[in-house]
């Protein structure tokens, strides 16, 4: 993807326009309240097509990213890869994203290790010079996150899950402004998860999960000075899962995902004459937790739900459908997601498509595409 930048122009302009080509999964409204949104995009197929639903159903590798808790109830081990191609209106090839995950049941720790790697390419640019087109240098934008994890059991009903994260944002390696400092910024985050998978409740004691992600936490993320250092997209995500539909060759799980933001920013101050005086600084996260609710409260809050159907025993293919709303007022993304499986001996295969029903949107027609290989477990 060329674009051509002025040497001069502020990391600000830069980064504002790279939000906007991630503003895919989520709207900008929320995208502009955080640095490196792209943690927050649904990695794999299988549960981006249930509406990007997959707290309480995280049940292969990929929930490294919905809950790590829900490594601790998986055994064997399991490998995954997912591409997408990003935001396929703007039909850039250069413009993609993958990710890469692994889990291991390690029965000597009593737990299960999960690991992952995030990469978002954002495209090519050009840096021309302050008066005129001549190209100076050409750059590959680029964000990434590498993720290890581990989760255990606390019960038999009941999982914990740590994530620990390695964030690289690369906008713009060059002297920004004469200021010698690059658009580059690098920081490091942490998730806390919950699992429950109630037992004794009689004919739903297997049936029924609940999951709860608190995901990341961590330090601003700086690309030039502290004073204009972006907080990280910490994100608080509740999912419910239950399987209506468990017999021989017929199963059916009906899943659903509340997640709100948990970053709070301030406007900024001006005068009569509409100059700036100050720009308050956002919250540190571990404020940000208690007073991002008091901006748009529960509305901010996202709803992803969706429906999966297996035949096969075991489970042999699947069909998928869900359905994702936000708050007009906070984004007001509203889209349809569908998909289907595969799953033979230890191989598997997810795709997923996504309709946007608003026209023009940027997602309108996203394709996922996952491979999985699981091994050494049931």
């Amino acid at each position: 993807m060329a674009f051509t930048k002025s040497g001069r122009v502020s990391l600000v302009v830069l980064f504002a326009l790279l939000v906007m080509g991630t503003l895919a999964p989520h709207a900008l409204f929320g995208q502009g309240e955080s640095a490196v949104p792209f943690l927050l995009i649904a990695p794999n197929a299988r549960a981006d097509a249930m509406g990007e639903s997959g707290a309480a159903l995280a049940d292969d590798a990929s929930a490294s990213f919905w809950n790590p808790a829900a490594l601790a109830f998986l055994p064997g081990q399991e490998i995954s890869l997912t591409h997408s191609a990003w935001l396929p209106q703007f039909q850039q090839s250069d413009l993609f994203y993958d990710y890469l995950a692994y889990r291991n049941h390690l029965d000597d720790w009593g737990g299960t290790l999960g690991a992952s790697v995030t990469y978002l390419s954002l495209g090519e640019f050009n840096e021309t010079t302050p008066d005129g087109p001549e190209v100076i240098n050409t750059f590959r934008a680029y964000e990434l996150a590498a993720t290890l994890g581990y989760a255990m059991k606390v019960t038999n009903d009941f999982g914990v899950g740590l994530n620990l994260r390695f964030i690289h944002s690369s906008l713009a390696p060059f002297n920004v402004q004469g200021q010698d400092r690059q658009g580059v910024a690098s920081s490091i985050s942490f998730d806390l998860a919950t699992l429950w998978k109630p037992t004794g409740l009689g004919d739903i004691g297997d049936r029924v999960s609940v999951g709860l992600n608190l995901s990341n936490l961590g330090p601003k993320l700086t690309y030039i000075d502290a004073e204009q250092a972006d907080p990280l997209p910490t994100n608080l995500r509740l999912g419910i899962a239950a399987n209506i539909v468990k017999s021989e060759y017929n199963n059916m799980n009906i899943v659903v995902d509340f997640a709100r933001l948990l970053v709070r920013r301030y406007p900024q101050i001006t005068d009569s004459n509409g100059t700036v005086i100050t720009s308050p600084q956002p919250d540190n996260f571990y404020k940000a937790i208690f007073t991002s609710w008091g901006d748009g409260g529960l509305k901010k809050v996202t709803i992803g739900t969706g429906i999966e159907y297996w035949y096969g025993a075991p489970k042999l293919v699947a069909l998928r459908f869900g359905y994702f709303y936000e708050n007009p007022n906070y984004g007001g993304r509203k889209f349809m997601t569908f998909g289907a499986g595969v799953r033979y001996d230890v191989y598997g295969f997810d795709f997923s498509y996504l309709s946007a029903i608003e026209e023009n949107h940027p997602l309108s027609e996203t394709l996922r595409f996952t491979l999985l290989i699981a091994w050494g477990g049931s």
